[in-house]
């Protein structure tokens, strides 16, 4: 068979060979205006933390992308999310999140259980990728471990053993006895809210630490209980702060001793039930009814994921998510530089209606007021998961460690 050659036959190929790069020129010119901006979650999706974290983080974020494009309608970003469970192991979590950054994702968030946070913040530094932390807890992160990619945003266990002990003090808490998660977030906990207790005048008088994903508590439970202490703490978080406390219950430690979950939160409330969770004193910066803005968002949050309430953290990845994106479109869709992004999102005012407005201190400390609250009785309750009362709000001012405190090298 011959080639055709015929003057017409060359016109044709004159044509598709303009159209073909009209378009190729096309694609080009869309690529370049339209930047991919990759985040990812990494946290607990099938142990112990997982009703606190895991798919209602996703949807939280997911949230926050459709609002930066409805604010942001002409960002000419693509936001792309991936997942992983780091199964609570630090090892895993810092192979994940070493695979992302080498595939090009820009930035991990939550990051849940600090052991896992403070393997990925340093891999996250060296590759200069943001790490934005919500449900990792340790007060380290915005000390001896804080990084220039680095935002924590919720809590920490400096705020929570500040708020706490010294509320639980001023009702005749005086002596305190620790049942601690045996890794780096409860022994942070521990540390901090010991600390607070002694400054105020007040003693602890005995620790004992469990393995996460403990089931039966009841030697640790006797040891408290014989101590004598004014406090039982719970200085743990997720499922196990739900099985101490029930099982605090029902050993009556309450008719002598007063109980403190530390990390406590809305879903851990409804895991205790109201009957055994009443009267305990916990602080948190986001409760799904504080006001009809958190009101409207949660109403959205459920309609994609019913499961639970929305928990500090899915409130917490939503809000930082949203305010990492500002900054990015700010940056004009330039995300590879974590660094720039992470001092960008310090620069800007944090507004996002679920938080208080605030700021993000050099340090990478996210500053919002906390409100200490007190779970209702189950007959005070009005509806669904309405299980807080506001006993005071906290400022960011007093509830967050002092900057020059801290012991970061940035600051």
């Amino acid at each position: 068979m011959t080639a055709d050659t015929s003057p017409s036959s060359r016109r044709r190929l004159l044509k598709s060979g303009l159209a073909a790069a009209l378009a190729s020129t096309g694609l080009a010119s869309r690529a370049q205006s339209e930047r991919t901006v990759r985040l990812a979650v990494l946290t607990d999706f099938s142990s112990a933390y997982s009703v606190n974290q895991g798919q209602g983080i996703v949807t939280g974020i997911e949230l926050a992308i459709e609002d930066f494009h409805r604010l942001y309608p002409r960002s000419g970003m693509k936001v792309e999310l991936l997942q992983a469970d780091h199964q609570n192991k630090a090892d895993v979590g810092a192979n994940i999140a070493r695979n992302w950054f080498d595939q090009g994702v820009h930035a991990v968030f939550d990051l849940g259980n600090s052991s896992v946070g403070l393997a990925v913040v340093e891999i996250a530094r060296r590759a200069n990728r943001a790490a934005i932390l919500s449900a990792a807890t340790s007060s380290r992160f915005t000390g001896d471990a804080c990084s220039p990619v680095t935002v924590h945003w919720t809590h920490d266990t400096w705020e929570l053993g500040n708020v706490l002990a010294r509320a639980i003090y001023a009702q005749g808490g005086k002596s305190w006895f620790f049942i601690t998660a045996d890794y780096s977030f409860g022994h942070d906990l521990e540390a901090q809210a010991s600390t607070i207790v002694r400054k105020l005048g007040g003693k602890v008088v005995g620790a004992v630490r469990h393995p996460m994903g403990t089931t039966d508590y009841s030697a640790l439970l006797l040891q408290a209980q014989s101590s004598g202490a004014d406090v039982v703490a719970f200085a743990n978080a997720g499922g196990d702060t739900v099985a101490s406390v029930k099982q605090a219950q029902e050993f009556g430690i309450t008719r002598k001793q007063k109980l403190a979950a530390l990390v406590a939160g809305l879903v851990d409330v409804h895991g205790i039930g109201l009957g055994s969770a009443q009267g305990l004193l916990l602080s948190e910066p986001f409760y799904w009814n504080a006001n009809d803005g958190t009101r409207g968002w949660t109403k959205r949050f459920l309609a994609r994921y019913s499961k639970s309430y929305p928990s500090l953290h899915h409130a917490g990845n939503y809000a930082s998510a949203l305010h990492y994106l500002k900054a990015v479109a700010e940056l004009k869709g330039e995300a590879g530089d974590g660094r720039a992004v992470v001092d960008q999102m310090k620069r800007m005012p944090t507004r996002d209606g679920l938080f208080s407005d605030g700021v993000i201190r050099a340090d990478g400390r996210k500053l919002h007021d906390v409100t200490l609250y007190q779970v209702k009785s189950p007959g005070e309750s009005r509806e669904p998961w309405d299980y807080y009362k506001t006993v005071a709000v906290v400022p960011a001012s007093q509830a967050f460690r002092p900057l020059e405190e801290g012991g970061c090298k940035m600051v």
